[in-house]
């Protein structure tokens, strides 16, 4: 799941969120904002049962990425109503809610 919020600065919040063990063990979410690196922002349990971890980026900025799990495992956003499927990756615009 994604959540898309405004950050203080102006930017855009967004928060990548997947439950506790699906994919299992570490997971990342890699993309153009981190130049595809594993590690880079790695999703930390929640007290909700939950995993996530958040970036910031500048409103209007396109947004290609994935979440990467352990032993290579791939796997998209599906949840989200803004984000499209290009290839193997999930792709979107961030932009402020209103």
């Amino acid at each position: 799941m994604l959540k898309i919020d405004r950050d203080r600065a102006g930017g855009v919040r967004l928060t990548f969120v997947l439950g506790s063990n699906e994919p299992r063990g570490r997971v990342s979410v890699v993309g153009d904002f981190n130049e595809w690196c594993p590690g880079a922002h790695e999703l930390r349990p929640r007290s909700n049962g939950t995993r996530s971890v958040a970036v910031t980026v500048p409103d209007g900025t396109p947004v290609r990425f994935r979440y990467l799990g352990e032993n290579g495992h791939w796997c998209n956003e599906t949840e989200h109503p803004e984000v499209r499927q290009d290839g193997v990756d999930s792709v979107f615009v961030a932009r402020k809610p209103r």
